[in-house]
Order: C-alpha cells, then sequence, then structure tokens
C-alpha cells in the first residue's frame, strides 16, 4: 500500500487550543485523511507538540524536523505532505528570512534524497495577536507574529525552486481565538477538506 507520510509540529499533531489535549482522529486534519483514504494510502501520522522545522530545539532531536524526519523517510513514503516551520520562529531562535529559507530548503533536500516523493509543502497559518495573551507568549513575540507574514513568500520560492507542491493554509482558514497559533476543530476539518481535493486535483491519490 501506498504511504501518505503526515510530517509536522502540534497542528499536525492536533492540539486543542481550548484545553491543551489532542483532538481524536475524527477531528485532527490527519486523522480525517487517514479515515478518507484508509483503502488505498497507509497515513503515517507524524506531528509532535514544539517540533521545528530545523532549528536546534534544546529539547531533544525528535523536535529538530531535519532529525527527526529520518525515521520516517525510512519507511519511504510516496507523498510527504510538510506541515511545518511556525516554531522556528520563537524567540529565541531569533531566525532572520534567510535562515528560514535555507532551514526549509535543507529539510526538502533530505526528504527529495530518500525515494523522491511528492511533497505537498503547507504554508503556515499567520500568527495573530491574540497569541501575546496566551500561555504562548512566553515563545512568541512581536516579531514572530510579523516573521509569519513572510512564510508565503518563502514557501512558495521554495516550491517553484523545488518543483514541488504548495497550499497556502491563510486561503483555507485561520489559527483559532484562543491563542492565535492552534487551529480550531472546524479549522482542522476545512484542512482535511482542502488537502484531500488538492491531492485529487493534483492526481495524487488516483491510481
Amino acid at each position: 500500500m501506498k504511504k501518505i507520510l503526515c510530517f509536522g509540529d502540534s497542528n499536525t499533531y492536533g492540539f486543542n487550543p481550548e484545553n491543551g489535549s489532542r483532538f481524536d482522529e475524527k477531528t485532527r486534519w490527519t486523522g480525517l485523511i487517514k479515515s478518507e483514504l484508509k483503502n488505498k494510502f497507509e497515513v503515517i501520522e507524524a506531528g509532535v507538540n514544539n517540533r521545528c522545522a530545523f532549528s536546534k530545539n534544546p529539547e531533544g532531536e525528535n523536535l529538530i524536523g531535519l532529525i527527526a524526519i529520518e525515521k520516517y523517510l525510512v519507511k519511504k513514503p510516496d507523498i510527504v505532505i510538510l506541515a511545518i516551520g511556525i516554531n522556528d520562529l520563537q524567540k529565541i531562535y531569533n531566525n532572520d528570512k534567510n535562515a528560514i529559507y535555507e532551514g526549509i530548503k535543507a529539510l526538502i533536500q533530505k526528504i527529495k534524497s530518500v525515494n523522491n516523493p511528492d511533497i505537498v509543502l503547507l504554508i503556515p497559518s499567520f500568527i495573530k495577536e491574540n497569541i501575546l495573551k496566551s500561555f504562548f507568549n512566553c515563545l512568541f513575540d512581536e516579531t514572530s507574529i510579523e516573521k509569519s507574514k513572510f512564510l508565503p513568500e518563502i514557501y512558495e520560492k521554495l516550491a517553484d525552486e523545488f518543483k514541488i507542491f504548495s497550499l497556502d493554509l491563510n486561503k483555507i482558514t485561520e489559527t483559532s481565538e484562543f491563542d492565535g497559533l492552534h487551529y480550531s476543530k472546524e479549522g482542522h476539518k476545512k484542512i482535511a477538506d482542502s488537502i484531500l481535493s488538492f491531492l485529487s486535483a493534483k492526481n495524487l491519490t488516483n491510481f
């Protein structure tokens, strides 16, 4: 059976912004995709809270995307849905535009080096101002919010450079009003529906 790897951070994990729990399989976007494609694909849910794409997260290698993805690439996925990058905007990393570009680029290169799967690069929704009044204000600041607005430009440039697919989540849903960082239940449903439609339109799930 063909494999789809959903690799990312807390929004791939299914973090519930209302209470910090995890959305169940019938709610989080990865679970919805898994259910819809269960007879055609093995969908690998590989989201972890606080995972960065490339920054050296002090909490361990599983939270550094460039390292953590290696154990999943061994499975040789046919499609990789890459939903990551927001945590690299945390104030402790102080990443500028070039660092973000080079970091995501390195992650894409690593993925393509193994089995050369189709890649769908999800562009994260902007961080909202209300994050500054949430629990996550210890990690993100005003600069993080501004940097999130640069991501579409960076991600689309990389998608064009590597001839991979991109899907801008800003055109699909917004981050929640609870913390300005994570998606609501309704947001996850919109993301799942959009990804499924996108995969079908690009003939990635039609075989």
